[in-house]
């Protein structure tokens, strides 16, 4: 390990030890410790936002963009919600030691059981509320994790994990449960996606040169969580007010997250009528639109769309606008552009429903919804750690069950082989 920086391999020998004990550690001292951290947050509100505001007048100093500032601020209310959702972590069953038996005609018992992962690294952007899921997550599944934040956060994280870690440590859960690369530069990130030896998985969650840089150069195991270039389908038999509701929601409600609206599809034989519907709530609400040449014939203060629109995740308010001859045209381009995590189909038509939910290859496939309920919380799974888009070990929302693996317990009375 002479290749690796000493305080990583320090790191990681310490999650190893902690993860070691966090395996048998009981649900009800992991709970005592969850909410022992959720108390801590509240309790050092002003420390925390503090650190926060160093890293928000660094990040607008640098001219990040407004919804990328936003996703990093905090606010004492957003400190109460993630307190609250320690709180809802406690309240959701340990996925730890479930099972289920079974004899076979020899006589062995098996049982299957739920473990922990072991040590999970998380390699994150600018949202310091990840640093506080990730920790009461993997805590609750007893995992070790290491966690590694953006730049433009590091106060922050360190503020928050030390508050966090030191709550959980006082509840006697291992020292070394919940820590954090201080350092952000790229090759201490690099080092820790091929530290097969300390870790035994990589959660990498923010944009898609990140999840991209992790999966390509990692020798450590990845669950992908993704990007998410996500798609409504307006059906030639929408409602079109429940249209307008809807797509307008999953724009705007919160455009800096994965779960966002980026691009509209309306069938042409409603574009007439729909689409000036939603431009005016757009326009209203200062989004820009990048239409195709149709979409721009309606409404002429949209932008013509570029090739590049159709798979950008803009994460800000800009959203790409297409005309479609119909179903199997939407179904084509979701097919040619979609980033497999959320997609959504506004119709009456029940059979069109179908289709949609039975072609769209995505980790959450909506009808008449918006797209920013692919979440753990209103999953109702509690707090998650990211969306997975890939199709090994988990997807969609990763919540507690996610974040163990399963290993055969087998009890025998002398059987042998023939």
């Amino acid at each position: 390990m002479k290749d690796f920086y000493p305080e990583l391999i320090e790191l990681g020998e310490r999650a190893k030890l902690a993860a070691r004990r966090l395996a048998f550690t009981s649900t009800a001292q992991k709970n005592q410790a969850l909410l022992a951290m959720a108390q801590a947050l509240i309790d050092n509100q002003a420390e925390i936002l503090d650190a926060n505001s160093i890293d928000v007048q660094a990040a607008e100093a640098k001219g990040l963009k407004k919804s990328l500032v936003n996703r990093l601020r905090l606010t004492k209310e957003g400190i109460v919600d993630m307190s609250q959702a320690l709180k809802e972590v406690v309240n959701l069953p340990d996925p730890v030691g479930e099972g289920e038996f079974w004899t076979r005609p020899n006589g062995l018992r098996i049982q299957r059981t739920r473990v922990p992962l072991g040590v999970v690294a998380m390699i994150y952007e600018a949202r310091p509320n990840v640093t506080v899921d990730a920790a009461g997550l993997c805590l609750k599944s007893g995992n070790a994790v290491i966690l590694r934040g953006g730049s433009e956060a590091i106060e922050s994280n360190k503020v928050l994990t030390k508050v966090i870690a030191e709550a959980a440590e006082r509840s006697g859960i291992p020292s070394g449960s919940i820590q954090l690369v201080q350092n952000t530069e790229r090759e201490w990130a690099q080092q820790l996606m091929k530290m097969n030896a300390y870790v035994d998985v990589i959660i990498p969650r923010g944009g898609a040169g990140l999840i991209q840089t992790v999966v390509q150069e990692a020798t450590v195991p990845v669950i992908e969580t993704g990007t998410g270039v996500c798609h409504a389908y307006v059906d030639r038999e929408a409602n079109l007010d429940k249209a307008v509701k809807i797509v307008f929601n999953a724009k705007t409600q919160k455009p800096g997250v994965c779960n966002a609206l980026e691009t509209v599809l309306v069938d042409e034989s409603v574009a007439g009528e729909y689409l000036p519907l939603i431009g005016a709530e757009f326009e209203k609400f200062g989004v820009e639109i990048r239409g195709c040449s149709h979409t721009c014939l309606l409404l002429p203060y949209a932008k013509p769309a570029v090739e590049e629109d159709w798979s950008t995740e803009y994460l800000d308010l800009i959203i790409s606008v297409k005309v479609v001859s119909g179903l199997d045209q939407a179904l084509d381009h979701i097919y040619k552009y979609s980033t497999k995590h959320s997609e959504t189909i506004i119709t009456e038509n029940y059979t069109r429903a179908q289709r949609f939910l039975n072609e769209v290859d995505a980790a959450a496939v909506y009808v008449n919804a918006s797209t920013r309920f692919t979440d753990g919380g209103r999953f109702g799974f509690g707090a998650e750690i990211g969306i997975s888009t890939q199709k090994l070990h988990a997807r969609g929302p990763m919540g507690l069950k996610e974040l163990t693996t399963v290993k055969y317990v087998i009890f025998g009375e002398d059987q042998i082989v023939t």
